[in-house]
Formats: C-alpha cells, sequence, structure tokens
C-alpha cells in the first residue's frame, strides 16, 4: 500500500500523497473513543426498592422508591430529601425541558406529569387506552417533539391485566395515544437514539435487546435484535431493565452482572460493575458525565468520560 502511494506522490507531489494519506487514516481518526468509568461508589442505602432516576440540569436528582410509593431527591450538596409520598407506586421517571416538569410512570395505571415546584401538583397525560386503563406503566422517554414513548408491562398490574397486550405506546404532543409495539415479552426500558431514529427496547422476558428504525414519531418499523446480554454462570435467558445512552449512541443497561455499556454497532465495551443488581440508570451531574444508578435498596454513581444524551429538547 504505501509503496503504491509512494509513487503516487512522485508523480503528483506532495500535497497530493499529503491528501491520499489523511483520506486512508481519517476513518480511523475520526472514530469516537470508548467511554470509561471510575470504580461504583454508593450514594445511600437503606431504601426498599429504587428506580426511575432522572437528573434536572443544575439542579437535583430525582428517583423513585417503588414499594415506599416515594419519590426522592438528590440536591448538590449530597442530600437526599423526600420529594413525594404518594408516587402511585412510580416507576420510570424522566425530566421534560420543554415544560420543566417530572413525567413519570405510574404502575398504578397511568402516565403522568409533576411539578417541581409542588410534588403534589400531577397531571394525568396517559390513563386509559381503548376505555381501559394501563397494565402498569414502567419506563418512558420524550422525543424532540415532545411526544412520550412508555412500555406496559405485566409488572404489579391487577388481574385480570386490563390491556389484552404487553406494549410500547406512544402519546403525541396532542394528548392522542397510540401502540407502537406490541410483540414482546414484558416490554420494559426504553430510550431513542441521539438522533432519534431508533428506538430500543428491553423485553424483560429475554436477553436479546431489540431496536426498532423510527419512521416518523409514533411510527415505528420492524424490531430486531440489536444486542444479546451477557449472562450471569448458570443462568440463561434474562433480560435487562432499565437503560440509558450518551451523545456518542453507546448504551448502558441494567443486568444481573452491572451495568452493560454497548456501543451503536451492539459490540460490547465492558461492564460497569455495581454491589446491588441495578433497576435503572441515568447520566447527571454538572457535566452530564455521572452515571446515576438505582440498584434495589441502594443509590450509586460512578464517574465516566462519556457525555448523557439530553432527551425532550430541539
Amino acid at each position: 500500500m504505501l509503496t503504491t502511494l509512494q509513487t503516487i506522490a512522485k508523480a503528483h507531489g506532495r500535497f497530493y500523497f499529503t491528501a491520499v494519506i489523511a483520506a486512508f487514516f481519517l476513518p480511523t481518526m475520526l472514530q469516537a473513543e470508548d467511554p470509561t468509568w471510575e470504580k461504583t461508589e454508593k450514594i445511600q442505602d437503606g431504601f426498599q426498592f429504587t428506580e426511575g432516576p432522572t437528573y434536572v440540569p443544575g439542579g437535583n436528582l430525582y428517583f423513585s422508591d417503588i414499594p415506599a410509593e416515594k419519590i426522592y431527591q438528590l440536591d448538590s450538596s449530597g442530600q437526599i430529601t423526600e420529594f413525594t409520598s404518594t408516587s402511585h407506586h412510580t416507576n420510570g421517571i424522566m425530566y421534560d425541558p420543554s415544560s420543566a416538569t417530572l413525567i413519570a410512570c405510574e404502575m398504578d395505571g397511568q402516565v403522568v406529569r409533576r411539578s417541581l415546584d409542588n410534588s403534589e401538583d400531577r397531571e394525568v397525560l396517559a390513563g386509559k387506552y381503548k376505555g381501559n386503563r394501563f397494565n402498569a406503566p414502567n419506563d418512558l422517554v420524550i422525543d424532540q417533539q415532545g411526544g412520550i414513548y412508555f412500555t406496559d408491562p405485566s409488572f404489579r398490574a391487577p388481574e385480570p391485566m386490563p390491556q389484552d397486550t404487553l406494549g410500547v405506546y406512544y402519546r403525541r404532543p396532542n394528548g392522542k395515544i397510540i401502540r407502537v409495539v406490541e410483540d414482546l415479552p414484558n416490554p420494559n426500558g426504553i430510550i431513542l437514539s441521539p438522533d432519534e431514529t431508533k428506538l430500543y427496547v428491553i423485553p424483560s422476558g429475554q436477553a436479546e435487546m431489540m431496536v426498532y428504525p423510527v419512521k416518523s414519531p409514533g411510527k415505528v418499523g420492524k424490531g430486531k435484535v440489536f444486542c444479546t446480554l451477557k449472562q450471569a454462570e448458570g443462568q440463561s435467558g434474562r433480560g435487562g431493565d432499565g437503560l440509558t445512552i450518551d451523545t456518542q449512541g453507546n448504551l448502558y443497561i441494567t443486568s444481573g452482572l452491572g451495568l452493560q455499556v454497548f456501543r451503536p454497532d451492539g459490540s460490547m465495551v465492558g461492564i460497569v460493575e455495581v454491589p446491588e443488581k441495578p433497576a435503572n440508570v441515568t447520566f447527571g451531574g454538572p457535566e452530564n458525565s455521572t452515571l446515576f444508578i438505582t440498584a434495589r435498596t441502594g443509590l450509586y454513581r460512578a464517574q465516566t468520560t462519556a457525555t448523557g444524551h439530553q432527551f425532550g429538547q430541539k
């Protein structure tokens, strides 16, 4: 190869030779570096089952404790205080920058908006589909248009289940709700790619994580397997729970082994070890580079070289 390039250089001059060399190596030079992370540290324990972390830029981290029916807030000084004691078994939460509110999946059957100024100021955004309440809304992601994708599995759902399908739904900004995915065993964690052309969904009933092409807001194509989660020794077929994504499109998926980190092409970067089995994760902190991890009875964090993607804003 170099012999060929040297011949070209003699024929066309040094500038052309330099241009060819640059073109040859540029794709490699432009490849994003894999994220790295420091050892996970505990912020606080003593909870029942933590979930749904979300960070308000320049403000607090919010997370839920499902059995306790509480939402907590962690401020910049490291103090954790109760935000509300009537969470209706809130699971996933995401900050909506367009309204400066929290959007929460309440496992009692609805998706709601909560004011940051008054935690009891609560508006139901999605309460029914085809006349029936939802099973138990679990996790969500907000797109640039203000639409909300959310999962509705069977965990904590009443019997018989109100909905005949374990689905993924989309709430349009005008309030209309449509079902976009209905072929997964217990859809759980959900996230969009930074450019919002892909919708990732974790089905807790299988080790394979799915990805769907987003044709337009609320309209997705046929799904395919994005990656297969690594399994603990002696186990198989275990799905993940929650997940987050950085600005480069790397995915951080909670599992029995910790946070499994995957590149946008589905290959694995590595595993962020967590003392307890993690349920969900989000980026936050002053540089949006800290992973905040909810794991059973505790809240943890790990500093990274990545920057988390912020949803719900253009």
